[in-house]
């Protein structure tokens, strides 16, 4: 398995993590990830660990706290060998304060997520989204506390504007309050929107992409082809709910060509894709994701060998998208 730095920070990782947003499925919207229980999850994690995967990526808002909780009693026993990350900022109760970045919420919210992992510290502490409503002085001096109290060790946002990230890493500096260190953002062959605003940032910071989302939704499972009927998995149980929307055409081009790469080198669809984000090093992590067993093996060859530069021209070619404003005016 291959290690990288984990952002602007001098934790080694591995390049692949395994995302535990199907664990428990209790609820409807994760429901449709995946519905995985305490002792698949604990298999799950049992071959990471084999393989050299020991970074495990959760959130409190994955089926409101159960994600959380199997992943603690999967690791039971190993969690001095692995590195967990962990998220708050959406909502998780009925009460106003049930959510965002305050420091009434963050405290509550770590709180929370390290009795049902139970653990007495997060390795990576992530804000899940950006929140308008509290100012980020705020935010940052609790995570910055959060740190200081050894219940932390580094910090990093997901989901952030590239003038979010920017302005709260200025704050940071300011107040000599503890940096974001990594941005976990949506990032794949078929959604290639980071590449304008946000990864010059990162390049320019020194800071390292955790990516959510390689397969595109479970659009690049390779379950979805022309002219084919689409095959049991996320996106036929109702799980693109709330991505982006992909034009069917731009898909079925995009998958014909990771198809024909694949075919020539002897590589899956998904392996293909994933590779392709490995090639990129800004990426300092990428979050799989599975259902059983064999979706995880089979997303682990995706490390361990390189897409040539010919193929890697084809796949950015096939996959391009137009600039937004004001990346297209000239002389940029």
């Amino acid at each position: 398995m291959e290690y990288r730095n984990l952002g602007n920070s001098g934790l080694k990782v591995p390049v692949l993590s395994l995302g535990t947003g199907t664990f428990g499925g209790t609820n409807e919207f994760f429901q449709r990830w995946g519905q995985t229980d305490v002792k698949e999850a604990t298999r799950l994690v049992d071959i990471c660990l084999e393989k050299g995967i020991n970074f495990f990526d959760t959130a409190n808002v994955y089926s409101i706290g159960d994600s959380e909780i199997v992943l603690g009693k999967a690791l039971a026993g190993k969690r001095v060998k692995s590195i967990i990350s962990t998220k708050a900022t959406f909502q998780m109760g009925e009460h106003p304060n049930d959510k965002g970045a305050s420091r009434y919420h963050l405290i509550n919210a770590l709180h929370d997520s390290l009795i049902r992992l139970k653990t007495d510290y997060i390795d990576l502490y992530l804000m899940h989204g950006f929140d308008k409503t509290t100012p980020m002085e705020e935010t940052l001096r609790t995570l910055d506390d959060m740190v200081r109290s050894g219940k932390v060790r580094y910090i990093g946002c997901s989901n952030f504007a590239a003038w979010q990230l920017m302005k709260s890493l200025s704050i940071s500096e300011k107040y000599n309050f503890e940096k974001y260190i990594i941005y976990q953002g949506y990032y794949s062959v078929i959604g290639r929107d980071f590449e304008q605003e946000l990864m010059p940032l990162l390049e320019d910071q020194n800071l390292g992409l955790m990516v959510w989302s390689p397969l595109g939704w479970g659009r690049l499972t390779g379950k979805i082809k022309r002219g084919q009927e689409i095959q049991d998995g996320r996106i036929k149980s109702g799980g693109a709910v709330g991505s982006p929307p992909v034009n069917d055409e731009f898909l079925f081009n995009v998958v014909d060509v990771l198809e024909k790469i694949g075919d020539e080198i002897g590589k899956t669809i998904p392996q293909v894709a994933i590779n392709w984000l490995i090639n990129n090093r800004i990426v300092s992590n990428i979050v799989i994701g599975a259902r059983n067993e064999k979706q995880l093996n089979a997303n682990i060859e995706a490390v361990g060998w390189n897409l040539s530069e010919k193929h890697i021209e084809e796949i950015n070619t096939i996959s391009a998208q137009s600039l937004i404003y004001p990346h297209w005016v000239g002389g940029r």
